[in-house]
């Protein structure tokens, strides 16, 4: 019950004000009378599947990712794009693009959430994302869409 508790306050948290860090977010429920360890702090964010998202000003803040079933909006996809990728590169049918520490998660999950048929799967660290295309003719193509977003 503690734990369901205290997911309960991490998303009214989240939903009400800007978490840049898992520490702000434990001294946010430290507020709320609820003792955390970062360890914990960090297992709930991925239990939570929460993601860092852009906050307009060159910073990233925590959040809940879109639903599942609902595609990004091309809109959604530019304002990611243009906020996170600093640089693309490919070899062959895998395409890597380069983004500020924190943000490949977020680029990964609007690509894979995108749908596109040629893409068969993302790979992200914390700064890196490889996209997987197939086929490997596709990449081109891919790019020019990944361009067409940035500008």
């Amino acid at each position: 019950m503690v734990k369901g508790l205290r997911h309960t306050k991490i998303k009214e948290i989240i939903e009400r004000s800007v978490v840049e860090t898992q520490e702000d977010l434990a001294e946010a429920l430290r507020k709320e009378g609820i003792e955390v360890t970062q360890a914990t702090v960090s297992r709930d964010i991925k239990e939570l599947m929460l993601i860092k998202v852009p906050t307009g000003d060159g910073r990233y803040r925590y959040a809940f990712p879109p639903e599942q079933n609902v595609l990004l909006s091309q809109s959604r996809m530019e304002r990611v794009f243009q906020d996170s990728i600093l640089a693309i590169d490919y070899s062959v049918n895998i395409i890597v693009l380069r983004t500020p520490p924190g943000a490949a998660q977020v680029v990964a999950y609007t690509i894979d959430n995108a749908k596109w048929p040629e893409v068969i799967g993302t790979v992200a660290g914390d700064d890196t994302v490889l996209v997987v295309v197939k086929p490997a003719e596709a990449v081109e193509q891919t790019l020019a869409k990944f361009r067409a977003f940035m500008s």
